[in-house]
Formats: C-alpha cells, sequence, structure tokens
C-alpha cells in the first residue's frame, strides 16, 4: 500500500471493469478535483428530479434507499479489490462510499414534507444533504473516524454512513428552520 496523500495520487483508468465503474460511479471518482464531491453529487440530483417530477413519498424512498443498499453493497462486496486496485486503502478514486453517505442523508427528509412542502424548500433540503454531507465528510466528527480503522469496505463505508446520519440530522433541522421563516 502507498502512504502519498490520499488525493494526490491518481491510479490508472485501466483495466476499466464491473468492479472500478461501481466502485468510482460510473468514473465520478477518477474526476479531479475532489472526487469525493463528483461522487457525492448523483444521489442529490436524483433526488431533486424525483421531487420535481414525480413528488410522492413511497418512489423518492424507494429508489434514494435503492440508491443506499447499491452503493453500500458495492463497497463491501467489491473492499478488497478496492485496496489492491488502486494501492491503497480507501483511494481517493473509490467514491460509491460517498453516494451511499449523501444517499442516507437524504433519506433523513419527513414523508409528509414530500408531498406537502414547497418544491423548493424539499430542493433547498437535498442541496442542504449534499453540503452537510461533505462537510461532516470531511470533518469526519466522533465515531466517523474511528470506523475508517476496520477492514476493507466496511471501514471506507462507516465514516461515510456516520457523515449521513450528521448531515440528514442538520438537514432537516435546517429546513425547519427554513420552514419558519418561509
Amino acid at each position: 500500500m502507498i502512504d502519498a496523500p490520499k488525493n494526490k495520487l491518481r491510479a490508472p483508468i485501466r483495466p476499466l471493469n464491473v468492479p472500478t465503474v461501481c466502485l468510482t460511479v460510473l468514473g465520478l471518482g477518477f474526476l479531479r478535483p475532489a472526487p469525493g464531491t463528483w461522487g457525492s453529487l448523483p444521489p442529490p440530483i436524483i433526488a431533486s428530479v424525483l421531487i420535481l417530477t414525480a413528488p410522492n413519498a413511497a418512489m423518492y424512498y424507494a429508489i434514494v434507499g435503492a440508491m443506499l443498499l447499491v452503493a453500500c453493497g458495492v463497497c463491501v462486496l467489491w473492499g478488497r479489490y478496492a485496496e489492491s486496485r488502486f494501492a491503497r486503502k480507501d483511494a481517493a478514486e473509490v467514491v460509491a462510499d460517498e453516494t451511499a453517505g449523501v444517499s442516507l442523508a437524504l433519506l433523513f427528509i419527513p414523508p409528509m414534507m414530500i408531498e406537502g412542502e414547497p418544491v423548493a424548500l424539499l430542493v433547498t433540503f437535498c442541496a442542504l444533504c449534499f453540503f452537510g454531507f461533505r462537510f461532516f465528510d470531511i470533518l469526519k466528527p466522533w465515531p466517523a473516524r474511528r470506523f475508517e480503522a476496520l477492514p476493507f469496505g466496511w471501514g471506507v463505508l462507516l465514516d461515510d454512513l456516520a457523515a449521513g446520519v450528521y448531515a440528514g440530522v442538520t438537514a432537516q433541522i435546517g429546513a425547519q428552520i427554513l420552514r419558519a421563516i418561509i
């Protein structure tokens, strides 16, 4: 394993196989700068589109929940492969964990908000989840940093799920404040 700073190294795109495509969320993990930010973008974009086109809580939770489960599965299933493929424990290119974390945050939106609040507030909630997740993912407050020590995909995944919980709670508080102001 290489001990250089996580975001300074660039892994080769090849071999471009199914695990690599999934771990990098369709290649977003190869984008620079800030690959974790790129990997965090799909869930809030998809959630916002769902809110704008089909304000149905069941559909919203099913799709966002599926994103969460698939991203978690990718991290755990191919965690050992990711370490050997990218020659480090938590490679910058592996962004499925970011996708999972922000998806978890997006599940904190209350069902009655999805079907009864102004669209602008709901899209703002998605933005709060995104920015809150990135903040907590970088800061890694307790116990998130401790989770990184777990082996293979678990360590990569669980610190981001903790950041997702922090972001979801923070976004919900922010949405309630905005709701009171509007």
